[in-house]
């Protein structure tokens, strides 16, 4: 897509945020980052050594911070493209350098009159984007805009976009003619494994849409990629006693190995768009493992990192909710003037 309706109309300028996780840029960051994630609790010496150990299987640190950096560039040229001088971007981190709140406060300081916020995942959560969004709107509530604090604009979950549909459902297809997979009724001997990163089960409790947004998106995806055997599982929970949404991909693949009905397994981490530790080290390393000790196939798909169609994509929505804020805004006029 070239554009989104309506940005013809746009004028002034706009802050975009697009915030991710964050990694440690150095081994000697890696205790101060874990500790940020225990919010605030040191690792024992044998966690901080068995993180290590995972940055080290994947070469020594992930590339997290090189993928998004390199994404929030071709969206910040991309929107410039599309609408000169419409946005400033600016790239904020949940967990490292730059912070959320950094980011947020450096945007504010240009003046701009409002924030576009966008999550780079693309399922929504209370425990997962929900955060990075109150972060940012609270750190922007903080910095002045006349005696107003500036407006917040969070882009909604855009798994159901249909240029990712398309990207993701091309990535499936390549990976399961890598893994052997022929056309027709071969691919049901080559089972299509959908995960995301598991959260624990009260989510569903509380109302939380997560699980039923990881459903809908697998689904999509492997309509259109043709494939009719498919499901979704769960990978990378946290190490705590309440129980974690499940079920868990390495079960899975163990499961299928048991079956007598499968050749091989794709695997499509549906819920990440970046090469980075529950990619490089769960997938490519830990359950590699599983799948040559059950003597099962493995591939699988290919990350999306800086793929300019999906740099595209990432405009689209920034641009969607860009043109959504001010119809809104111009609905409201239109009701105050004739009240």
């Amino acid at each position: 897509m070239d554009g989104v309706d309506g940005v013809s109309g746009l004028r002034g300028q706009v802050g975009v945020l697009v915030m991710a996780h964050g990694t440690p840029q150095r081994r000697e960051e890696i205790q101060a980052f874990y500790t940020r994630i225990r919010r605030g609790r040191p690792p024992s010496p044998e966690q901080l050594a068995e993180l290590e150990g995972r940055y080290a299987a994947i070469g020594g640190l992930s590339p997290l911070t090189e993928r998004t950096v390199s994404q929030v560039d071709g969206v910040r040229a991309a929107l410039e493209r599309r609408a000169p001088g419409r946005y400033i971007v600016a790239y904020g981190a949940k967990h490292a350098a730059p912070l959320i709140e950094e980011a947020a406060a450096a945007l504010g300081g240009t003046g701009v009159p409002a924030v576009i916020g966008l999550v780079l995942t693309p399922h929504g959560s209370s425990m997962g984007s929900q955060e990075y969004f109150d972060r940012a709107e609270a750190a922007l509530g903080g910095a002045p805009a006349g005696d107003e604090a500036r407006p917040f604009i969070a882009v909604p979950p855009w798994y159901a976009e249909p240029g990712l549909v398309t990207l993701l459902a091309a990535r499936v297809n390549d990976a399961l003619r890598a893994v052997g997979a022929g056309g027709g009724d071969d691919q049901s001997r080559y089972p299509v494994i959908f995960t995301a990163h598991s959260l624990p089960e009260r989510v569903r409790d509380e109302g939380d849409t997560y699980p039923q947004q990881l459903e809908e998106s697998a689904k999509l995806v492997a309509a259109a990629a043709g494939v009719q055997r498919w499901q979704v599982a769960w990978q990378s929970a946290g190490r705590t006693p309440e129980p974690w949404l499940g079920p868990d991909i390495r079960d899975v693949v163990r499961q299928l190995a048991q079956t007598g009905d499968v050749d091989g397994v794709v695997v499509c981490p549906i819920g990440f768009v970046t090469d980075h530790l529950e990619v490089l080290y769960d997938l490519d390393v830990e359950l590699a493992a599983v799948a040559a000790e059950v003597d099962l196939p493995f591939t699988r798909t290919a990350s999306l990192n800086d793929d300019s169609r999906f740099i595209d994509v990432l405009a689209d929505v920034i641009m969607a909710a860009d043109v959504a804020s001010v119809a809104d805004v111009a609905s409201v006029g239109d009701v105050a003037q004739g009240s």
